[in-house]
């Protein structure tokens, strides 16, 4: 695994969270502190790590909603514009997930990684449960997959092939520490991590129910 390591350009805050902030309650006081200034040099290290490596992939996959930006600022650096996504529900609050994830539709058509090798991109490797499942749904279809991801968790199952920062504190991601502008009709009050989705009205798809605090 190539990493990065504990940079000192992560910004970390260790004073009491104020109450009612978004997202910020039930979270530690230490957190980290990703801004845009440093998403932007932390995304081109990252792929810094994937062309130091040899491995060249032909086509990036993106888990939304947080693998998003990622993986377009690391398609920009690796200039490949072979850009696909999956969108996959697992947290639906602080602490709070299906007891697995969720495809949600369109799936990529795995016909057209046939042969490929891929780079699944995403923000963070929390428990890694997500990581895995879309590992494991495109592996069989890819003559070669590598994971890159901004932050890992040490209790992440899996162990990405590529990683900015490791980490074990709470994550404040610039794209979700704000609350929405809008609120959509039937969907969570969550918007996207900090290493989850804020705390919010419990949406989980019909038949499936919640896993509280559940690894």
């Amino acid at each position: 695994m190539a990493w990065l390591g504990d940079l000192p350009s992560a910004a970390t805050d260790r004073r009491p969270p104020p109450h009612g902030r978004w997202q910020d309650d039930g979270v530690s006081e230490e957190r980290e502190i990703l801004t845009w200034e440093i998403f932007g040099a932390a995304s081109r290290e990252l792929a810094q790590l994937v062309v130091d490596s040899g491995f060249e992939p032909d086509l990036l996959l993106s888990i939304t909603r947080g693998g998003m930006l990622p993986a377009g600022a690391i398609s920009y650096a690796l200039d490949l514009k072979a850009l696909h996504i999956i969108n996959v529900e697992f947290y639906t609050g602080i602490d709070e997930r299906l007891l697995e994830p969720v495809f949600l539709p369109p799936l990529p058509a795995t016909q057209d990684f046939s042969g490929q090798k891929m780079l699944i991109v995403d923000d963070v490797a929390d428990t890694g449960t997500t990581l895995a499942r879309v590992r494991d749904f495109c592996a069989p279809h890819v003559a070669e997959v590598k994971v890159a991801v901004l932050y890992e968790k040490p209790r992440s199952l899996v162990k990405a092939d590529y990683v900015w920062r490791a980490t074990d504190r709470w994550i404040a991601f610039p794209w979700s520490a704000q609350p929405p502008i809008v609120r959509r009709p039937g969907t969570s009050a969550a918007t996207g991590p900090a290493t989850g989705p804020a705390t919010g009205a419990d949406t989980a798809p019909r038949g499936l129910r919640l896993a509280r605090g559940s690894p």
